[in-house]
């Protein structure tokens, strides 16, 4: 595909001088329109080595106001970028609605560069592909305009671009053996662009193609392909509105979540105190022994807890951390979105927590307050909570590919039981403040709560991120299932990770 684009395209300097000024106003114009329209804007430059990205983002960034847009050059990740999964750097420099987020580089280097190196194995590539396809749709649902150009120039092209760096001090430093090595191989490295481009060019985050010989002739082309991508999306949200995908209702499934997952459980389970003291004793210093083991064998763990208020989720986290090291994990307690978070996917807040590799993330309350707080209290649309199941479905899945442990606890206790643990707190002046007057307009709801609770966890509960309900009317049974469940779980991931060492 890419030996067929003709490299022998130009443009005289008077023409391009004439149409570049028309269309940098342009340009200026349309970002403008965004920032009022609060569309967020991705630009992604790929493309061979020395083809001028650097250059071409230069120009481009002429048109446009500094104030409204960021630059990240994404090369080799950090050590501390290596320690999160791949789409973490990304996602956390995705751009807030109204602002525009240019790539020199970017989350394509897993299945281009990382996999001609090798860095990449083969039976990787499947899911790589699929976490960048689930990425860029999630960006494009939430109404994010995705631009993707790649430069391309030809291995003749190439190398005398690459022996002209070499030539000056100043620029030397810039063609590394790898870049020798990739030109020498150029048919192999040209294959596996190719198969990138076949395989992520879709309706939601087209390729634009840029013969970049020319360099006046690609820096036109490249405002050309922004400002068509501009007009056209703000022309479409103009005459439709916001863009949403509506989630598929599954009707198979909404039968089973009406006949009631939570119906079932069996919440008469207690534990005697003094079984109580033995099993958390045993489980907290066994968890103690396996959060080292984790920290060594660099498995990252996310822990999330939802469950009805008053149901002793801080309880169960007070428990289930008391006797690890305050170096290994964090625990984030999630609220209301603030400003910042608001004007970004969704998502975003939490992907900003996600743990490093050996570390633990405790989740007090999650991302599935999509489905069940925003959903109720008309927080988001229909369209944004109905899809948010996959895309749920989709980051867990990420997390697991990235070599993580995810476990989601539902605690679960019946109206009654809330309504005793909401007056005990009104009556005891230490505790208050855990009662506010949300949490009986919740109740007031607590059929809208169990129906939408109930597709959740079916939905969303999957073999490689299951839901765990734990019977919570009892807190000492609530609890030490929850440190067994947890313990559990890392022994049986410590011990896969050993067998494949």
């Amino acid at each position: 595909m890419l030996e067929k684009i003709d490299l022998t395209k130009s443009i005289d300097k008077k023409t391009y001088r004439k149409v570049m000024d028309e269309s940098v106003q342009k340009l200026g114009f349309l970002q403008r329109e965004c920032k009022a329209a609060g569309i967020p804007v991705v630009i992604v430059f790929e493309g061979m080595g020395a083809a001028g990205k650097g250059v071409q983002i230069n120009r481009l960034i002429q048109a446009l106001d500094p104030r409204g847009f960021d630059v990240y050059a994404c090369n080799r990740p950090t050590e501390e970028e290596r320690l999160h999964p791949f789409l973490w750097r990304y996602w956390i420099k995705t751009p807030a609605k109204g602002r525009m987020a240019i790539f020199d580089r970017s989350w394509y280097r897993i299945v281009q560069v990382d996999r001609f190196d090798g860095l990449t194995p083969e039976c990787r590539l499947a899911a790589a592909y699929q976490d960048i396809l689930s990425f860029e749709k999630q960006l494009s649902d939430d109404g994010t305009v995705m631009i993707k150009l790649f430069l391309y120039i030809d291995k003749a092209e190439q190398r005398k671009r690459f022996k002209k760096l070499e030539e000056s001090r100043e620029t030397a430093w810039r063609v590394t053996k790898e870049d020798w090595k990739r030109n020498r191989e150029f048919e192999r490295y040209l294959r596996i662009n190719e198969e990138m481009l076949e395989n992520t060019d879709t309706d939601y985050a087209p390729w634009s193609l840029i013969e970049a010989v020319d360099k006046d002739y690609g820096a036109l082309k490249i405002i050309t392909s922004v400002i068509d991508r501009l007009e056209y999306e703000l022309d479409l949200r103009k005459k439709t509105g916001e863009p949403g995908r509506e989630g598929a209702e599954a009707s198979h499934v909404r039968e089973r979540f009406k006949n009631g997952v939570l119906s079932g459980i069996d919440l008469s389970k207690t534990m005697t105190e003094e079984r109580y003291r033995e099993d958390l004793k045993k489980y907290q210093k066994r968890l103690e022994e396996l959060h080292s083991e984790i920290y060594l064998l660099r498995i990252p763990v996310i822990i999330g807890f939802e469950g009805w208020d008053a149901g002793g989720k801080g309880g169960a986290i007070k428990r289930l951390t008391s006797h690890l090291d305050p170096r290994g994990y964090q625990v984030n307690p999630i609220a209301a979105p603030n400003d910042i978070e608001k004007v970004h996917h969704y998502l975003w807040r939490f992907w900003k927590d996600m743990p490093k590799a050996g570390h633990m993330a405790i989740f007090d309350r999650t991302w599935y307050g999509r489905v069940m707080v925003e959903r109720i209290e008309g927080f988001c649309s229909s369209a944004e909570w109905k899809r948010a199941y996959q895309e749920i479905n989709e980051m867990e899945s990420h997390m697991v590919n990235a070599g993580a442990v995810v476990l989601k606890f539902w605690l679960h206790i019946d109206k009654e039981e809330q309504a005793r643990r909401f007056k005990e707190r009104q009556d005891n002046p230490q505790k208050q403040w855990k009662i506010t007057d949300e949490d009986w307009r919740n109740r007031e709801k607590w059929a809208q709560y169990e129906e939408a609770v109930n597709e959740m966890l079916i939905r969303t509960s999957t073999t490689y991120a299951p839901w765990i309900i734990v019977e919570g009317n009892d807190k000492r049974y609530a609890r030490v299932k929850v440190l067994k469940t947890v313990v559990n779980a890392l022994e049986k991931k410590i011990k896969e990770v050993k067998n494949e060492a």
